[in-house]
């Protein structure tokens, strides 16, 4: 068996649920993350274009569609910057991704591309009704992956 050193990897977006598990992990797993690859991953969604199409009677121009999935992929990478500079805040140093798609399936798919051990996400803290019909990435994960997930709550 090959000596690979092993993978975290964290699963991010735009809200304060997912920074705050990138912090909390930072924290408290430093020195387990420190010895290993850290990943940092966020996903750019696919957009709706429909509204688009009826406000344009039919005919989205195509640099309208262009332009806004720059702008995606311009926030996804900020993100990410932010993240890489949070890391190196704990003297870390981490991977950075973005892919466009659907997150929960992404997430999954990333994991086991990478070979990832642990997966960390945060967790929106919605109640049991807007789970079943919102869906929960988180869930899904937990679910979904072979590989330890770790669901850090953000507490009052």
């Amino acid at each position: 068996m090959e000596d690979q050193k092993k993978k975290v990897m964290v699963a991010i977006d735009e809200s304060e649920f997912s920074r705050y598990a990138l912090e909390w992990a930072l924290q408290n797993l430093h020195e387990s993350i420190a010895n290993k690859e850290l990943l940092i991953f966020t996903v750019q969604p696919i957009s709706d274009y429909s509204y688009l199409h009826a406000s344009a009677y039919g005919a989205a121009p195509p640099e309208l569609i262009r332009n806004i999935q720059e702008n995606q992929k311009k926030i996804a990478l900020n993100l990410l910057d932010q993240a890489k500079d949070l890391c190196n805040k704990y003297g870390i140093t981490a991977e950075t991704v973005t892919e466009v798609g659907d997150p929960k399936e992404l997430i999954c798919e990333v994991v086991e591309k990478s070979k990832v051990q642990l997966l960390v996400l945060g967790s929106h803290s919605r109640g049991a009704l807007k789970r079943v019909f919102l869906g929960s990435v988180s869930n899904y994960c937990v679910q979904s992956v072979n590989c330890p997930v770790l669901v850090v709550k953000k507490t009052a």
